[in-house]
């Protein structure tokens, strides 16, 4: 959910209030729109004027709903493994880089299930002092010890947002870290949901101790069996990378990270890259969000679409992943990520979009398919 992040035509407002102008600039501008994935072409003879794999009758009034949202530029759906819809609007493609925002707070929660799976984290019970109380401020409120990876997962820490009004400040300090760590407790450790980035960036930063790596070097390493792969990420002043915001891939990518979590943490060639039990934790609801009421698990909303209960992953102007595993479902959808999503109502059309043509149409498609 990226209604707290800063749009980047605010970005100027930000870079005047601070000298640290080029981290800022950097922050600003979009991530690179061109990288290349590395997942293989589509066949040529699939392709369609708008780019990607022709839309399945069963599914041509979701691609024609589509079109008709200004900001949409990219829609995949995939059921059962097959690719049924791959489509770029208003000159976007799936397979050149988009910075997928808050999106990336999913993508967070896997490499921690990673982490937990190798041994490098001993679980989401563990606290976070083990790895950054080096930057626990001088005089520490006794809460901090008490705060969890559990809890920065599902956005319980008790700390003081860094998102909202309040992201601007926090990337114009020296130490991204140290900021969140120092912010007043406005909430019992474990109780309500508040929404922060920091938290996230705080999961990078523990990410990065505990592997030995940047996180985008594990993020590479990790998730790249599964045709996931990060082509750009922005960084702090200390060189953590963002834990939850301004992370480029392909929509392809994001697509196949949803696939991964629909296969039960298996990539399509049969490797285990994360495991069922913490896939099984991630989508348990833990808390819920004040701004609209979804339900909230490690990294991921859970909600109902016509019927049908799925996960989401949300970033700021509606980069969003779906899974719908009873239907076999996966939908990756990019769209401008200069507008707000949330307040405009736009991701309720993209709600919309699924509850009202996607999983209808993947109903049809179910219920047709050869039963083995």
């Amino acid at each position: 959910m990226a209604i707290s992040e800063l749009p980047s035509h605010l970005a100027p407002m930000i870079r005047s209030l601070h000298p640290t102008a080029a981290i800022l600039v950097a922050l600003a501008l979009p991530l690179p729109a061109l990288a290349q994935d590395a997942s293989p072409p589509v066949p040529s003879e699939a392709r369609t004027a708008n780019q990607g794999v022709a839309a399945t009758p069963d599914f041509d009034e979701a691609v024609q709903r589509a079109g008709t949202l200004p900001a949409l530029r990219t829609l995949q759906i995939a059921q059962a493994g097959d690719v049924a819809v791959d489509r770029g609007f208003r000159a976007s493609r799936t397979d050149r880089a988009a910075n997928i925002k808050s999106a990336s707070k999913s993508v967070i929660s896997a490499l921690v299930g990673i982490a937990i799976d190798k041994g490098l984290i001993e679980g989401p019970d563990q606290p976070i002092a083990d790895f950054l109380r080096a930057d626990f401020p001088a005089d520490p409120d006794p809460r901090l010890a008490r705060v969890t990876i559990g809890n920065l997962l599902s956005m319980q820490a008790g700390l003081e947002r860094t998102s909202g009004g309040n992201y601007g400040a926090w990337i114009s300090s020296r130490n991204w870290v140290r900021d969140a760590l120092r912010r007043p407790f406005v909430a019992e450790p474990g109780a309500e949901m508040l929404y922060s980035t920091g938290s996230t960036h705080l999961l990078s930063a523990i990410l990065t101790k505990a592997g030995g790596k940047s996180t985008l070097a594990l993020a590479r390493e990790w998730l790249g069996p599964a045709g996931v792969r990060v082509t750009d990420w922005e960084r702090d002043p200390q060189g953590v990378y963002l834990g939850g915001n301004q992370m480029a891939m392909t929509p392809r990518s994001l697509l196949a990270f949803g696939e991964l979590y629909r296969r039960g943490g298996v990539a399509e060639d049969g490797t285990r890259v994360l495991s069922e039990d913490w896939i099984r934790q991630s989508w348990t609801p833990r808390t819920t969000s004040r701004f609209h009421d979804g339900r909230y698990g490690y990294g991921w909303f859970i909600d109902t679409f016509a019927g049908h209960e799925g996960r989401y992953g949300w970033g700021y102007g509606g980069q969003m992943i779906y899974v719908i595993p009873d239907l076999d479902l996966t939908v990756a959808i990019t769209s401008d990520e200069s507008q707000p999503s949330a307040r405009s109502g736009y991701v309720q059309d993209l709600h919309r979009l699924v509850s009202e043509a996607i999983v209808p149409a993947a109903e049809t498609r179910k219920a047709a398919a050869p039963k083995t």
